[in-house]
């Protein structure tokens, strides 16, 4: 479906969020393609029945562990990304053996109608179903009982999708965001870290990712240097006027671009602007927008930005940025640019995060042997590759015994004796073991 519809499906995400085509490609239909082929060159060795250790006390015995899938599963996705966060869950819940009903984002209306268009063609329409509509059909979908619901999108509504679970105690994966972070040390290669940047915020649907760049910290010696080379790059990017570039995504509805001038123009930032600014509320577009030191205490700050707006905080040593980052919820990704291999170990260790990057952004989650979630807010669970396949799936326990190697001392009546042999047996000494196999004690 994905090699076969693509013109139509670049057409659909260029009405819903202004996707340039190159973004569609990468960003989407190129993923769906990749997370299909690895999922049909691994799903043998992910289906096949996984050896444990058996316990000497259970001699003789085998023991493995059997994937099984859960059963029917509900994918709610997000309009950002509508056909990767809609199709890379359903891939994992197929190849995990479940029936799957997708309901994709209302946001992304072009994207939803084609989805339900196409998917009927391409797969069992008997176990695998689209269901369109807006908030009360989401509703009317979480009343159900589901063996699992995996939600993409905000916590606002994963804390409502989670509650309706709990009615039915149903698992679910919460792919939600926050605002990630970007530590800039001064020990970098500062062209390539300003593209990077750029291209993870602004070059990932306008901002609009739950894994772009929020907020850049970095020390106020270096801010200038780094606002100049963000300024060049963008520049190069977009040209003199930006929001005529036909590279840049525009803001999905009205209500997210009022929500963004909200940001932009409170009184708290708004003579904060070092870079950009310009709006056109008639094309729904906002120009990359840089701010420095912007209050810790403003709007821009207190909640995830989504949009191409992008504050620098500056601290006086770049060690300070790790406490400033465990002060704030802990984010879906976070991302640190430095040569200092210390100050990387650091960062590792110090900042908890669904994921993180050493002197990129964004590019992990093109990676399928990693697990992508969040963690604290910033989500539950993860998904991608194997991980997409386990999170649809049930590892059932199996210990397989004959019906020799009877231990007497585990039946009544009890005894001193067969308990001094039993507290062997679980203590793990072999003389135990040895004892109880071969039937000790003897005429009791």
């Amino acid at each position: 479906m994905a090699t076969e519809m693509e013109a139509e499906i670049c057409d659909a995400l260029y009405a819903d969020v202004g996707k340039p085509e190159t973004e569609a490609h990468v960003h989407e239909i190129s993923l769906v393609k990749s997370s299909c082929l690895f999922a049909l060159k691994n799903l043998k060795k992910w289906m096949k029945p996984k050896k444990v250790h058996a316990r000497l006390m259970t001699f003789p015995s085998t023991a493995r562990i059997t994937k099984e899938p859960l059963g029917v599963v509900l994918v709610i996705s997000a309009w950002n990304y509508p056909l990767l966060l809609s199709l890379d869950p359903v891939i994992g819940a197929i190849a995990a053996g479940n029936a799957v009903v997708l309901k994709p984002s209302e946001v992304a209306p072009a994207t939803s109608s084609l989805l339900a268009e196409l998917l009927p063609r391409y797969v069992d329409s008997t176990c695998i179903k689209v269901v369109e509509g807006g908030v009360s059909e989401t509703t009317a979908l979480l009343e159900l009982k589901w063996d699992k619901i995996f939600y993409t999108g905000n916590s606002k509504v994963g804390r409502m999708v989670m509650a309706s679970a709990t009615k039915h105690l149903t698992p679910v994966v919460l792919e939600l965001g926050g605002k990630c972070p970007v530590v800039v040390d001064s020990n970098i290669n500062l062209h390539v870290t300003a593209k990077r940047i750029a291209a993870g915020k602004w070059g990932c649907n306008n901002g609009q990712a739950c894994i772009a760049p929020d907020f850049i910290i970095t020390t106020e010696s270096f801010a200038p240097k780094l606002l100049e080379a963000l300024k060049k790059v963008l520049e190069k990017f977009y040209g003199k006027d930006p929001l005529l570039s036909e590279d840049l995504s525009r803001v999905v509805t009205p209500n997210h671009f009022n929500r963004l001038l909200d940001l932009m123009d409170d009184e708290m930032v708004s003579d904060k602007i070092v870079f950009g600014g310009q709006r056109d509320e008639q094309k729904l577009k906002i120009a990359p927008t840089i701010f420095l030191d912007v209050p810790l205490d403003s709007a821009m700050m207190k909640e995830e930005i989504f949009g191409p707006l992008l504050p620098i905080i500056t601290v006086e040593k770049i060690h300070e940025s790790f406490g400033l980052i465990n002060s704030m919820t802990k984010p879906l990704a976070a991302y640190l640019f430095t040569r200092d291999s210390k100050l990387q170990k650091q960062f590792e260790s110090t900042i908890s995060a669904g994921g993180m990057i050493l002197n990129d952004t964004s590019v992990h989650l093109t990676n399928p042997h990693l697990p992508f979630g969040g963690v604290g807010e910033s989500g539950t669970g993860s998904y991608h590759g194997r991980f997409t396949f386990d999170a649809f799936s049930h590892g059932k326990a199996v210990l397989h015994r004959g019906f020799g190697g009877e231990a007497k001392a585990r039946y009544p009546p009890y005894s001193s004796a067969k308990l001094k042999i039993l507290k062997g047996v679980l203590a793990g000494k072999l003389g135990a073991h040895i004892q109880a196999i071969l039937g000790f004690p003897r005429g009791k």
